[in-house]
């Protein structure tokens, strides 16, 4: 066990370290950046394994170590237990040598005062062994204090395993769904960031989750109270299984599938057009940066369409305000932004890039290689021309304050490329969680914990009595020692004593006599 104890010790130290340095399977950009910054300790580190410590050799090795110590340590414990359990309590030859020991004269004969010592034995939980004569018995308790403490070390070694198996055969990741739309559980579809274990298969269940509906709920200073995902589950075939709400920190479990809540968003439809052809139409993901310190509500969504099929190709980056009362009214009134919580009046201002694209993500924009063409704004319900930034239709009745309203195209105007805002939709960001082994380390779990507890509040203790005629009467001779919380059974001896002599003159033949204690 002293060994078992030190392995757990260096596995602590080396979580540790992969708690406080960079990981590359979480975050290799972090890890990049420091070998940057420290090139001669950071390349001393990756030597060692420091960046990936949970799929180092070494960890490995003091993992499956700290395994086959405790087997080997569980193993001989187990069948000691088992013996100790189907093996009689053995009788005692000198009981007057125990630390605890009473001497106590009852009525009777000596086999009835031992029969009645071992039924009073039998009621306080010990299990009994009475000798050939019937003159003497040996109980003892407390076996649940060893069976606690080997289910604990048990449980922990099937938590261990399942943790592993379930880390190294799993995947997490974040899926962005907007409303109305369907996500399937598929490698590709993803947000970039999805974790799978080192012994995967590569597999994923193919289920499917239709966003019905996204709500949330604000405090009026902005403070989050609630956010709640309406979802229908599909199973891989297609076929709705059924409804179900996300919220945080109550998961919805499908399919052997974890489903949690882990953000929210804009997706403003925008639909692009080029004379009759439609460039591009549907909702766009938007994103946000938010500074240090400035509560991330009164800050404007970013978004990027990439028309890579023009020539020159074409980049918009549109920032939606989804609120534009409450945000242009507190900067327009000399005051600060306020949280923009709901959609009201939504607006958004755009900037028409051209050049080179060399950049497909949608999160972003590389603008080394082009210029900005034009910009404007467009709110809910209105038409825009790209490259005038006049209002086409639909200006007149958007509710925005005047300083930002657009500026209405001349009549007969001919738009080439116009842009549409028919609506403003929102995304949920869910967490995905295979993980089969949730089961098992749960009850390992519950297992560890009511080990503990019976290891912690029992204790063995042994208990002899013999009994010798006397007088007439039967003198019981008591003895006993506890090996664990010994002061609590300082104190139940007593009253273990005068339970048998009261137990044993219930029908009084002459008075209790006391011969000798000590």
């Amino acid at each position: 066990m002293r060994t078992a104890l030190v392995l757990l010790l260096l596995l602590a130290a080396a979580s540790a370290v992969g708690s406080l340095l960079p990981q590359i399977p979480n975050s290799p950009e972090r890890v990049a950046a420091y070998r940057i910054a420290h090139p001669v300790v950071g390349d001393w580190f990756a030597r060692a394994g420091f960046f990936d410590v949970f799929g180092s050799w070494w960890f490995a090795l003091t993992l499956a170590l700290l395994f086959v110590s405790l087997v080997a340590c569980l193993i001989p414990r187990s069948r000691a237990m088992l013996r100790s359990i189907r093996q009689r309590p053995i009788q005692a030859r000198e009981i007057d040598a125990f630390p605890l020991y009473r001497e106590v004269v009852v009525p009777g004969d000596a086999v009835a005062a031992a029969g009645t010592a071992r039924r009073v034995l039998r009621r306080h939980g010990y299990r009994v062994a009475v000798s050939d004569d019937g003159r003497a018995v040996a109980a003892e308790k407390g076996a649940l204090r060893e069976a606690g403490s080997l289910v604990f070390h048990w449980a922990f070694v099937v938590l261990l395993v399942a943790v592993v198996i379930g880390k190294g055969t799993g995947y997490v990741g974040h899926a962005t769904i907007v409303e109305g739309q369907t996500w399937t559980d598929a490698a590709f579809n993803y947000d970039g960031d999805l974790r799978t274990g080192r012994f995967s298969s590569g597999a994923h269940t193919g289920i499917g989750i239709k966003l019905i509906d996204y709500s949330d709920d604000f405090r009026r200073s902005g403070v989050p109270m609630d956010f709640t995902s309406k979802v229908e589950l599909i199973a891989p075939d297609g076929t709705p299984v059924r409804e179900d709400d996300v919220t945080i920190n109550h998961p919805v479990s499908f399919d052997g599938v974890r489903i949690f809540q882990f953000g929210f968003g804009w997706a403003p439809v925008v639909t692009i057009r080029d004379g009759g052809r439609i460039l591009y139409d549907g909702p766009i993901v938007m994103g946000q940066n938010a500074p240090k310190g400035v509560n991330a509500l009164t800050v404007p969504w970013i978004g990027f369409v990439k028309l890579t099929s023009l020539r020159p190709q074409v980049a918009i980056q549109l920032e939606l305000y989804p609120d534009s009362v409450a945000y242009f009214g507190g900067l327009l009134s000399g005051g600060s932004p306020q949280p923009m919580t709901e959609a009201n009046a939504p607006f958004m201002r755009y900037t028409v890039w051209q050049g080179r694209i060399t950049d497909p993500s949608l999160t972003s924009l590389d603008t080394r290689f082009m210029h900005v063409t034009s910009s404007g704004g467009i709110g809910r319900g209105w038409t825009v021309d790209l490259s005038s930034g006049c209002v086409v239709s639909g200006g007149g009745a958007s509710g925005l304050p005047e300083q930002v309203a657009g500026t209405a195209c001349e009549p007969g105007h001919r738009s080439a490329t116009s842009m549409s805002f028919p609506q403003l939709r929102q995304y949920t960001r869910l967490q995905i969680s295979h993980d089969t082994t949730v089961p098992f380390v749960l009850g390992a779990a519950i297992l560890i914990l009511l080990g503990l507890i019976a290891a912690m509040y029992s204790s063995r203790r042994k208990v002899w009595v013999r009994a010798e005629a006397r007088d007439g009467g039967t003198v019981l001779q008591v003895g006993g020692f506890a090996l664990q919380r010994k002061d609590r059974f300082d104190e139940a001896f007593p009253k273990l004593v005068a339970d048998m002599t009261d137990a044993s003159t219930r029908t009084p033949i002459r008075p209790r006599q006391e011969v000798g204690a000590r």
